[in-house]
């Protein structure tokens, strides 16, 4: 490969994976612009169409499908080395890309990073807060926090034990809704992730199977706001309860053990001074708040 093909084959791949040149520029952070003028530069370098154009968006043309897999072993190769290289590190220094889920990072998660960062300046956390399990493998992060029951990846990964979960609603809405509610929860309102068969699954083991799916909500910490301002119940980790007064668990509700809670990183990283700096301290911390993880099933 010439030169340009490495500097062009991201601009590529981008386009390739997005179908269109806005969400390939949004996905690498660069302009509209840009993104157009280097794929323009790599047809003209190979003397051939990449892509098919339409108003449906970019799709690839036989020469596009014939280099994709070339591309991609190109990018995995690169990625590799990267990993290589940055393993061999021996430093309390650089840059950690963590991701987790929102229901864990904002009031769980953000106090443990503001300790490491006291303890370790020169470590820059990059926090990635998402719904999505970001794969570790492919290089898109380095270290993650998930509540999974197993971890079937290629990483190295650290089980620490059951997050404990149970219904919750605010206080006022215990106490002013409720008393009026018909059985089997007929006039609450529920606030779940989805209107599927699993959630309403949930509700009727809840003793709730009547409840209203009054709010579809995926983002974790916005159902916690919701049900904060009395819109309904959900389901939340045990642990809300001591840190927020306003909330309470909903009559009749049991407290059960959900998916584990889980560190993982890339293999190639684990071994860096400042990877094992903050695995280590992100799991003390954890393992200390596991009594209001678990509540009263909490076992040491």
């Amino acid at each position: 490969m010439r030169s340009i093909d490495w500097e062009m084959m991201p601009y590529f791949l981008a386009v390739a994976r997005s179908g269109s040149l806005r969400s390939g520029a949004s996905l690498l952070n660069v302009s509209y612009g840009t993104l157009n003028r280097n794929i323009q530069a790599l047809e003209s370098s190979y003397g051939a169409r990449l892509f098919h154009r339409s108003r449906k968006g970019f799709t690839l043309t036989e020469a596009g499908m014939a280099i994709l897999p070339l591309a991609e072993s190109s990018e995995e190769i690169l990625q590799k080395a990267r990993h290589r290289v940055e393993g061999l590190d021996r430093t309390e220094a650089g840059r950690i890309r963590f991701s987790l889920p929102q229901m864990l990072g904002y009031d769980i998660v953000a106090p443990i990073i503001a300790k490491f960062q006291n303890l370790y300046p020169a470590i820059q956390v990059e926090v990635r807060i998402t719904s999505d399990v970001e794969s570790i493998p492919d290089g898109t992060t380095d270290v993650g926090l998930r509540g999974a029951y197993e971890i079937d990846e290629d990483v190295a990964a650290k089980k620490l034990y059951r997050i404990a979960v149970s219904l919750f609603a605010s206080q006022t809405y215990v106490e002013t809704v409720f008393p009026t509610a018909g059985s089997n929860g007929a006039g609450l309102s529920w606030i779940g992730m989805s209107e599927n068969q699993d959630t309403k699954n949930l509700m009727k083991r809840a003793g709730y199977p009547l409840a209203d799916i009054r709010h579809i909500v995926t983002d974790g910490h916005m159902r916690l706001c919701l049900l904060r301002q009395g819109c309904g119940m959900s389901h939340l980790p045990l642990i809300f309860e001591s840190l927020y007064t306003d909330i309470c668990r909903v009559p009749q509700a049991e407290v059960t053990l959900d998916r584990y809670l889980w560190i993982v990183c890339h293999e190639d990283l684990a071994g860096t001074v400042r990877v094992r700096r903050f695995v280590d301290f992100l799991m003390q911390e954890l393992i200390d708040l596991k009594p209001l993880m678990q509540g009263e099933l909490f076992q040491k």
